[in-house]
């Protein structure tokens, strides 16, 4: 018998959301007193974006496998999963070069560093709750009702 998907409590949905915003707010930041030419900033700018839509493709990604995998059934063409798995690693390599590569201060960038993975760690913590939400809802409307 399939589990019966829980909701998450009002506590947890506020500190997911609160932790994204908080690692969005920082990485805008950063990217925003980006010392250096506009280039650069539009660099990482792309990639912090480019990191973070991957991020999200991709918990959706995994977290429709393991569905079909559990009804025995295929979703999803093995072309998609290199898309996916290949985005997001080209995403997080190029833009974790892109970092390295910048003329500036160490803290500078220690700073841009945890504030780009802050945000990646949040984006998949924010798009498992969503999904979490979801399919409790979706479990609610379908169940049978006691009449």
């Amino acid at each position: 018998m399939p589990a019966i998907p829980r909701s998450d409590t009002k506590a947890w949905k506020a500190q997911v959301w609160i932790s994204f915003a908080a690692a969005a707010g920082l990485a805008g930041t950063g990217l925003a007193w980006l010392p250096g030419a506009e280039i650069e900033r539009a660099f990482m700018l792309m990639g912090y974006g480019f990191c973070l839509a991957m991020a999200f493709a991709l918990a959706k990604h995994v977290r429709d496998e393991d569905a079909a995998r559990a009804r025995r059934a295929v979703v999803q063409t093995p072309m998609w999963a290199g898309v996916v798995w290949g985005g997001f690693a080209l995403a997080m390599a190029l833009t974790g070069w892109g970092l390295v590569q910048m003329q500036i201060n160490p803290p500078y960038k220690a700073f841009l560093a945890v504030s780009w993975l802050f945000l990646m760690s949040s984006a998949f913590t924010l798009a498992k709750t969503l999904r979490d939400a979801h399919e409790a809802a979706t479990h609610r409307t379908h169940e049978p009702s006691a009449e």
